[in-house]
């Protein structure tokens, strides 16, 4: 990926989507764009205009982190897009040529396999920042084995969401879904936009999914640590589920997600029945994962 065309994009959507009255600036005649001027964001931000024009166009060597933060300011950035454009400065700075490398294959230490399994009543499972799904909690199968059912390994739900056919009948919600995968796959491009096994899933999603296109097109970008999840399974039917990530410290870029529901709740009862299931039948065996049309 282009850094310096990836800050220019960036920069150039989120003042466009600030209006001069959210930003608390007065209007005068008429203007051509509904967002902000590139001269209003240097006055909010206290640079000058040309000192900003350089830095939305993608030049941004030599500058300080207390000039990102006034941009961040400016343009209203929430947390996730003020890292985002903080990975994105320090990936533009000159450095040595940097070739596009592939990850050594990432493992999961027995420990970890171990802890999973250790977890009951709550689907678990490991994902990287590609959204390779690489262990799972017997739930968490259970959960997942609309993707389990796909010949592809690793797992990965960003290919599941846009790439196949069911993935639209097992989420409640497949447009947040949609939007929000694709908002986690940007923030970790800022981090690492060197990658090139998910500069690679990034061009596999681009290149059959127009879905994927348009999104990724607006840069969004979103933190992935907590949120809730609406899930249609082929045989338990509907639940609500509360996620919350955990990352593995001694595992750099993996991360534990739990998935659990309200005590009580109609969704607690399809997640203990799904559990009960899974611990007599393997998921590959389900109806639905031996037939994957």
């Amino acid at each position: 990926m282009d850094t310096r065309q990836e800050i220019r994009e960036f920069l150039t959507s989120r003042r466009a989507r600030i209006t001069p009255d959210q930003a608390g600036l007065a209007v005068y005649g008429s203007r051509r764009v509904p967002g902000l001027r590139r001269e209003e964001v240097a006055v909010l931000a206290g640079v000058s205009a040309p000192y900003y024009t350089r830095l939305e166009r993608g030049d941004m060597n030599g500058v300080s982190e207390s000039v990102l933060a006034a941009l961040a300011r400016a343009l209203q950035l929430d947390d996730a897009e003020r890292a985002h454009l903080f990975d994105l400065a320090r990936a533009a700075h000159p450095t040595p040529t940097r070739p596009r490398r592939r990850q050594a294959k990432q493992r999961v230490r027995p420990e970890i396999q171990w802890t999973l399994d250790a977890i009951t009543g709550a689907a678990a499972f490991v994902s990287n920042e590609r959204l390779d799904i690489l262990a799972a909690n017997q739930l968490g199968h259970a959960l997942y084995s609309e993707l389990y059912a796909a010949p592809t390994r690793p797992v990965n739900t960003a290919r599941f969401v846009f790439l196949d056919p069911r993935a639209e009948e097992s989420y409640g919600d497949w447009e947040g879904v949609a939007t929000e995968t694709v908002a986690i796959l940007r923030s970790a491009a800022g981090r690492d936009p060197y990658n090139r096994d998910l500069s690679d899933l990034v061009g596999e999603l681009a290149t059959q999914s127009e879905a994927f296109r348009t999104r990724w097109a607006a840069h969004n970008v979103r933190f992935h640590n907590t949120g809730v999840k609406q899930f249609h399974h082929p045989d338990v039917g509907d639940l609500t589920l509360s996620y919350n990530r955990l990352d593995l410290a001694a595992d750099p870029g993996l991360t534990i997600f739990t998935y659990t529901a309200e005590p009580g709740s109609r969704s607690e009862e399809a997640l203990n029945l799904l559990g009960s299931w899974a611990a007599t039948v393997d998921p590959a065996e389900s109806p639905s994962a031996a037939d994957p049309s």
